[in-house]
């Protein structure tokens, strides 16, 4: 790691001469999109509320927020942040990149003490050989890539529950989430670590106490060498004519329709022990640990889509297999079956292939129905089998 900050074209020289890079670290700064370069901040107060429009977020609100959120007024141009660390800034830029921030002039006074703070922190981890160089990269673009998400999520669903709640214009709603979210940030903050925690918990105890019983419930033929390192369940489930309804729906029944799709999916995933990897529009993926519980979260979203009386139903597939886990995706051919399986699945009903249906053949809770042979495309000639309820009465749901 370098311990002085270089000329970008020196720095580059460098990285491209030597064998073994020295390991990054990186700086977090928060995205403003009201921040102005220093000569233009004079015209704030100008720009403020244009024409006296009522509904235009007050900038003094937003700067406020901001040296809440920031934690002070922004003092460092980007090659004192990297200075600070310790680092060159093409290393620090390459990190930036990597957090998904655009990069920044070299007169931009951009970061705080809190940036440095935490940038400070990332390179101990770095330093200490806690983490690897693509260690750090991979990590600190998983937080960048799942908090822009969740932060767009957080902001439309404040400011859903303010134009319902008051009966106010989304634009004015806006503007009154900018003005009621500094009593908010706290509790946010404490919830989001809890969270955090708690899914890291979980995510341990998968690791440690169920990898193995997911591996024993397999037949075998799955070697420790396989370049697909977890074995997991995963299953998709599809809403039927979506296309067509969606076309027939105004912009705020289809929210309201794709709101309540996903919310459904999300707690039957997770009272069944899964993971919703991601949603796509009308269609949910999600993974399990073994092929009974797979099994059960995709019965009961098959039953719980047909008795809604608001949502048309669904299709849902399942597939036990290896998996590769990148980025909170997962990848493989199990993943690429089950998404085939579910457009051959009939409405309301689950699919799955005869390696699935072996594993859960000596399980009275399911019954399998197969059927003739179909032809998928990249796989050939695959055995389709229906799963259906057996005996017991499935997942419960509150």
């Amino acid at each position: 790691m370098s311990e002085e900050p270089r000329d970008d074209a020196a720095a580059e020289q460098d990285a491209e001469a030597a064998p073994d890079p020295a390991p990054m670290t990186l700086s977090m700064p928060v995205v403003d999109p009201w921040a102005r370069p220093a000569e233009e901040t004079g015209r704030a107060s100008a720009d403020a509320e244009p024409n006296g429009d009522s509904t235009a977020i007050d900038r003094d609100d937003v700067r406020r927020l901001e040296a809440q959120l920031i934690g002070g007024p922004r003092t460092l141009k980007r090659r004192e942040a990297a200075a600070e660390a310790g680092v060159s800034l093409l290393s620090a830029r390459k990190l930036w990149r990597a957090m998904g921030f655009p990069n920044l002039d070299d007169d931009a006074v951009f970061f705080t003490e809190q940036d440095r703070e935490a940038l400070t922190t990332v390179i101990e981890l770095v330093r200490d050989e806690q983490l690897t160089e693509e260690a750090a990269i991979s990590i600190m673009r998983s937080i960048g890539q799942m908090t822009d998400r969740m932060v767009v999520w957080q902001i439309e669903a404040l400011v859903e529950e303010m134009v319902v709640q008051r009966g106010i214009p989304d634009a004015q709603a806006r503007k009154a989430l900018v003005a009621a979210l500094p009593d908010l940030i706290e509790p946010l903050e404490k919830t989001l670590v809890y969270a955090w925690k708690r899914q890291m918990n979980s995510a341990v105890q998968r690791l440690a106490l169920r990898a193995e019983a997911g591996l024993a419930s397999h037949d075998g033929s799955m070697s420790d060498d396989n370049p697909l390192p977890l074995a997991r369940a995963v299953g998709f489930a599809d809403l039927v004519s979506y296309t067509s309804l969606s076309r027939q729906m105004n912009e705020k029944t289809l929210a309201q329709m794709v709101q309540r799709f996903e919310h459904k999916c999300a707690e039957i995933i997770s009272v069944g022990g899964g993971r919703l990897v991601k949603t796509i529009g009308d269609e949910v993926l999600f993974n399990a640990e073994t092929p009974e519980a797979g099994a059960e979260i995709s019965l009961a979203l098959a039953k719980a889509f047909t008795e809604d009386d608001l949502l048309p139903a669904a299709r849902v597939s399942l597939v036990w297999g290896r998996v590769l886990s990148r980025l909170g995706d997962i990848y493989g051919p199990t993943v690429n079956l089950a998404s085939r399986l579910t457009s051959l699945a009939e409405p309301g009903t689950v699919l799955t292939d005869a390696s699935t249906a072996a594993a859960l053949r000596n399980n009275e809770k399911f019954v399998l129905i197969p059927h003739q042979p179909r032809n998928v495309r990249g796989f050939g000639e695959i055995h389709p089998v229906t799963l259906a309820r057996g005996t017991g009465t499935g997942l419960i749901l509150d």
